[in-house]
């Protein structure tokens, strides 16, 4: 890491005692920080150590870039005297944003060695950057931001600000700048450990990643779940795709999931795959309320899904169809698949079932149709009106199928519960 160094290491320190105060904090990061996870954690600590052992640090902040579907990066921000960081994620775009083009994080991040400023400049630099004024105006004397390299030139952020009279020393300056190859190294592997988590959430979902991240890896490895199964599947999607660009067939796509996703994981199911414009999820059973969850979620879901196609409506476009078939019984949640390709899901006859239902509702013009099984097992089941017994495909006897109602759902909804969905 190339750093503007004023001296070596403490080259006059003001106290041996202050010396090895110092010396301590890099073994306390090299040696004991190995049993904790979370690199905001270990920032806060640092910061405070720093400030204890005489380095007059009153404001530090991280930057980091992440590799996340909804966020470009986040900043974690130390305040002396704070209980606890404060933590900003920042959406992809900021890059194009006038507060990130305006700072001194976008210099660094362009390839700056550092950016300085000092309250001692006077209005020289005061200018050069909003943050300066905000930094005097907090009583804060001087500002250091320097580059925190990680693997194959990865650059993220690190930011030191005082609040002495004089600012940094010589000696402040020269043992932060020898701390932070060794911070490096510290937050690069948490920074790892959570973009594995995060990309595994991401394609997964949150219980097969704590699965896959505790090593449950071996082909075949899997347990018995009794769940709640929900399929959902877009009508129509090959006349849509024939019809329409393919960003915009894409962007589709992307409306119809978060309408019908966001629901689901709101209401504790763990969405395990997609499959073009279809998706399987679960919602186990040790949760005594999962199928009045899944309920309350499908109803979400189609209001979310009536919003969207009045809003396709307003733009002369046709409205998106879908069909839901839900039921209930036991899958087995494992992994299944080659000896180098392994997929973490859940199959058998119940799931199944659960895609025969959803087939079904194309036949009974029903967009959402039940099984008995889950209807016995809903405690409001007066949304539920049974349309009868149909065979389906795979299965020796008739299943007894019901329709599902949202006026009927909501009817049987406590009060207070529709006042709260309401709100």
């Amino acid at each position: 890491m190339e750093l503007v160094r004023s001296a070596p290491l403490i080259r006059s320190p003001r106290a041996d005692g202050q010396l090895l105060e110092r010396k301590a904090i890099i073994d306390w990061l090299v040696k004991d920080t190995s049993r904790e996870r979370f690199v905001d954690n270990i920032f806060q600590e640092l910061c405070d150590r720093l400030r204890a052992a005489g380095m007059p640090v009153a404001r530090a902040t991280l930057h980091f870039r992440i590799q996340h579907p909804q966020w470009l990066g986040a900043r974690i921000l130390w305040r002396d005297g704070a209980p606890e960081v404060e933590i900003e994620t920042f959406q992809h775009g900021v890059l194009e944003s006038p507060g990130y083009l305006e700072s001194p994080v976008a210099r660094v991040h362009a390839g700056d060695a550092e950016v300085r400023w000092s309250v001692s400049d006077g209005e020289e630099n005061l200018d050069q950057y909003p943050l300066f004024r905000r930094l005097r105006d907090e009583g804060l004397t001087e500002y250091f931001a320097w580059p925190l390299e990680h693997t194959l030139g990865r650059r993220h952020v690190i930011t030191f600000a005082s609040d002495a009279a004089d600012g940094f020393s010589d000696d402040d300056r020269a043992f932060l700048s020898e701390l932070l190859p060794h911070f490096a190294l510290v937050s690069e592997i948490r920074l790892k450990n959570r973009l594995a988590r995060t990309l595994l959430e991401t394609y997964v979902g949150p219980h097969a990643s704590e699965e896959i991240l505790a090593g449950a890896i071996t082909r075949g490895s899997g347990t018995t779940v009794a769940a709640a199964i929900i399929v959902c599947d877009l009508r129509d999607f090959t006349h849509i795709s024939e019809l329409w660009p393919r960003d915009d067939v894409i962007e589709i796509l992307n409306g119809y999931f978060d309408a019908i996703c966001e629901p689901i994981e709101r209401h504790g199911g763990e969405i395990l795959k997609f499959i073009g414009d279809g998706l399987l999820a679960i919602f186990p059973l040790d949760r005594p309320t999962a199928c009045d969850d899944l309920l309350s979620a499908v109803d979400e879901a189609q209001a979310a899904m009536d919003a969207l196609n009045a809003e396709r409506e307003r733009g002369g476009h046709e409205i998106l169809r879908y069909g839901v078939g839900i039921h209930l019984g036991d899958v087995m949640y494992g992994n299944i698949g080659s000896r180098t390709r392994l997929d973490f899901t859940v199959i058998g006859p119940s799931v199944n079932a659960a895609s025969r239902l959803e087939s079904l509702t194309k036949t009974l013009k029903r967009p959402v149709l039940v099984s008995k099984a889950f209807a016995e097992q809903a405690s409001c089941n007066r949304a539920l009106e049974s349309l009868g017994s149909y065979p389906l495909r795979g299965f020796g006897e008739e299943m007894e199928v019901f329709s599902f109602s949202i006026d009927r759902w909501r009817a049987s909804m406590p009060e207070q519960a529709i006042t709260a969905k309401a709100s």
